[in-house]
């Protein structure tokens, strides 16, 4: 049984969902399963709990022999809670063994008796009447009440090669065994579903190192695989892919810069402020002890074009004091920390109060929102207060550095007068 809660105000679905937990496990012959309410929710099929781990096999025998196992192990974790399953193995089917060495002896082939199954139970089409205007199927079988328990197979005969009528009885038995109701696919192959939540201040990434330890454990063969569907997944798929996406961003900004300044060093020295605001951020979130979730890492990103505007402001008016007015260096970059101090300052705080009712924000969907606004509070603050110093010190070092790069391409005049004399020889 699934069961979903009311949303509150003041507690988190998750501790919601943790306290009735705790009241509905005294339920005598009732197992609930607490999900909470999920106004997206991604991918994989419908389970009792919020991640899904799937195993897949072309051995349907194999692929029921381990998942139970998976997942008693996966109930032993304690960072793991409702630990369950979409298998269904409670049937009942009834098999026919049969004695060859019997069958053989009384002149009954495996092909007879098959064939003669499949007339009594299979709804053979046997020949086809035809009248005027319509024409009827002809389909052989026993009658219905034969149907309807294994004892009737005492009661078919199967022609031996000599034509003497065989009782089945005679040379097979049947046992009752249980199977599957069900058999779920995903793709070609059968799979089963494996669903599992989380306890309260556990990140999904411990979950899933721990449940791939677990099938490491328990010696999955290699014809089983395991793979994490649905939300699971999709944290997983998204955690690949951010690197490149920071990387692409910085990219991005390092061409537009270099484009916008005409030089090759000082978008460094504008990107230079960027790792003050990463580290600010996971300083935020350790202290408030948030996880480094997928909106966490959306919030560190949104400080590259937020956290870079100080040293655009800076480089900006730096470089046009020198271009212009001929400062030098030293001079223009403190003009411009001085010409440059307010307008960073209100920028800052308008961005910085503006992310705060998400980071102090609660309620109802708060646990989405407030990684995001501590990311940007704690980037912010912690670059506002170390970009004001370290960006004039890294675009005094890296003008220095491009002026030693152009020294280096510059020609001496002693040699260029020889390669001119060489180029234009008199006679």
């Amino acid at each position: 049984m699934r069961t979903m809660h009311s949303k509150s105000a003041a507690i988190s679905k998750t501790g919601r969902a943790a306290e009735l937990r705790g009241k509905l496990a005294r339920i005598p012959g009732a197992t609930l399963y607490m999900v909470a309410g999920q106004d997206i929710r991604v991918g994989g099929r419908n389970s009792n709990s919020q991640y899904q781990f799937t195993l897949q096999s072309d051995n349907l025998q194999d692929l029921n022999e381990w998942a139970p196992k998976l997942l008693a192990k996966l109930k032993t974790l304690p960072i793991i809670l409702d630990a369950n399953s979409d298998q269904q193995v409670r049937g009942l089917e009834s098999r026919l063994i049969i004695d060859r060495s019997t069958a053989s002896r009384l002149g009954v082939s495996p092909q007879a008796l098959d064939a003669t199954l499949y007339d009594a139970f299979g709804q053979n089409q046997v020949s086809t009447m035809y009248t005027g205007i319509n024409q009827y199927h002809v389909v052989m079988e026993v009658l219905p009440e034969f149907q309807q328990n294994p004892s009737a197979l005492n009661s078919i005969y199967v022609r031996s090669s000599t034509g003497t009528p065989v009782p089945i009885s005679t040379f097979t038995h049947y046992q009752t065994v249980s199977t599957s109701l069900t058999v779920n696919h995903q793709g070609p192959f059968p799979s089963i579903t494996l669903s599992f939540a989380l306890a309260p201040g556990v990140a999904l990434s411990e979950a899933v190192n721990a449940v791939n330890q677990a099938e490491q454990d328990i010696g999955m063969p290699a014809n089983v695989r395991g793979a994490f569907a649905g939300t699971a997944q999709v944290f997983q798929s998204s955690l690949k892919s951010e690197p490149l996406l920071i990387l692409a961003a910085l990219v991005a900004v390092y061409i537009v810069l270099g484009v916008l300044y005409e030089s090759y060093i000082h978008p460094i020295t504008i990107l230079s402020t960027l790792p003050s605001a990463g580290v600010g951020a996971l300083l935020a979130l350790l202290i408030f002890q948030v996880d480094l979730t997928v909106i966490a890492i959306i919030g560190i990103i949104l400080l590259i074009g937020i956290v870079k505007k100080n040293a655009i402001m800076m480089i900006d008016f730096a470089l046009e004091t020198e271009r212009k007015n001929g400062a030098t260096p030293k001079n223009a970059i403190y003009q411009a920390c001085l010409m440059r101090f307010r307008p960073i300052m209100m920028t800052t705080m308008a961005a910085l109060l503006g992310g705060l009712p998400l980071a102090l924000g609660t309620g109802t969907g708060s646990e989405m929102r407030r990684p995001l606004g501590i990311t940007i509070v704690g980037g912010l603050l912690f670059s506002q207060v170390l970009t004001l110093y370290t960006t004039p010190v890294v675009y005094l070092y890296l003008d220095k550095l491009q002026a030693w790069f152009g020294s280096r391409k510059q020609v001496s005049p002693r040699l260029q007068t020889a390669l001119t004399d060489s180029l234009n020889p008199s006679y």
